[in-house]
């Protein structure tokens, strides 16, 4: 029985990917090393190194003017890395944040310590259950950035477009979303996210920020949250997570043999297309998103009767799907369907889902 993990992260990976890493687990390219042994700054571990970065910058059309960061401590410490750096690149104490859900609050929460911040919009007051629109955005001319999350991985809400912020920095927190599509980096300034979902494994965090945002963070800024030591060291000021730069390398490699961003995106919105269909046509499934901003990453979805919960989440276990289950302060089920999800997975969670409905009829 084939098998599929829904984890919103860390979320599966590609199979071609863990199959080549096996292979090089004991012995990478003659070496007599696995990777995880290696010196970071051996020509051989920089070799890895220099081309996950060059791969990645020809998937994303990342321009010269931009720094690729490979970081660690998660999008969670760059809630706080995002304000220490770029209040004072900008000689701007506040920045504009949108709320929609759990992690824009987070990173709310996280910048009031280091400067003002004006919530420009929210939708706490649907539940975050859309996104609110744009002609009610309260955006300041003179803020440091506009901070927005793309995709909120809990609530399944999602942008469709990037937001226009004029000559203030867009920094975007794309955890969830970051390669699932092609964008135009060139329209922000700082994007961020955590590796756990569509790039490779935890404890790896890519950064990429516009050059002159760096260099003038806050007098107290620790040494290991200053882009500007990381942009100069080409982020080894310290020893990097190595094992999951290197994943993530072969990751961006297995992008570009499938096609790049332009067939990730194709694969992506057929998932989801395929997904909410099968919840619209049900009266036993329901989706709680605005249709308008429903996420192609991160599908929750509620049955009629919620006492089913526990049976549909053994029963689909039983099935060999697993992981479903969602978000604690939300409820119901939660299929997380990023690159290394399978057309083949998705639908074999909508055959288990119409065969379960029948079974309660």
């Amino acid at each position: 029985m084939t098998q599929y993990n829904f984890s919103a992260g860390p979320a599966m990976l590609p199979n071609d990917v863990l199959r080549q890493a096996q292979e090089e687990m004991l012995d990478w390219h003659g070496t007599g090393m696995s990777v995880m042994e290696m010196s970071h700054r051996g020509k051989d571990y920089q070799s890895i190194a220099k081309q996950a970065e060059a791969d990645l910058r020809e998937i994303m059309a990342i321009p010269d003017h931009y720094k690729v960061l490979f970081l660690q401590g998660g999008a969670s410490s760059q809630f706080a890395m995002v304000p220490m750096n770029l209040f004072c690149t900008r000689k701007i104490l506040h920045a504009d944040y949108i709320n929609t859900g759990i992690w824009s609050a987070k990173a709310i929460q996280e910048a009031t310590k280091y400067g003002e911040v004006n919530i420009a919009a929210s939708s706490e007051s649907s539940q975050f259950t859309t996104i609110p629109a744009y002609d009610t955005w309260q955006l300041r001319k003179n803020s440091a950035y506009v901070h927005y999350t793309p995709n909120e991985t809990i609530g399944g809400v999602e942008f469709q477009s990037i937001p226009e912020t004029g000559d203030v920095p867009l920094v975007a927190d794309m955890s969830s979303t970051i390669l699932s599509r092609p964008i135009d980096v060139s329209k922000f300034g700082l994007i961020y996210a955590g590796a756990q979902k569509n790039i490779g494994p935890a404890g790896l965090t890519l950064v990429i920020i516009r050059e002159d945002l760096i260099g003038d963070a806050m007098i107290d800024t620790p040494t290991m949250f200053n882009y500007a030591i990381h942009a100069k060291t080409n982020s080894m000021y310290n020893t990097p997570a190595t094992y999951a730069w290197y994943l993530s390398g072969l990751v961006f490699q297995w992008i570009k043999e499938k096609g790049g961003l332009t067939a990730m995106s194709t694969l992506n919105e057929t998932k989801a297309t395929k997904l909410y269909q099968a919840i619209d046509q049900s009266d036993f499934y329901s989706s709680p998103v605005d249709k308008n901003y429903r996420s192609w990453m991160n599908i929750p979805f509620h049955l009629a009767d919620k006492n089913l919960d526990p049976h549909f989440l053994e029963r689909a276990e039983q099935a060999g799907l697993f992981n479903l289950k969602g978000y604690r302060s939300v409820g119901g089920m939660r299929a997380s369907i990023y690159n290394a999800m399978p057309e083949s997975g998705v639908d074999a969670l909508i055959t288990f889902m119409q065969d379960f409905e029948k079974t309660q009829a």
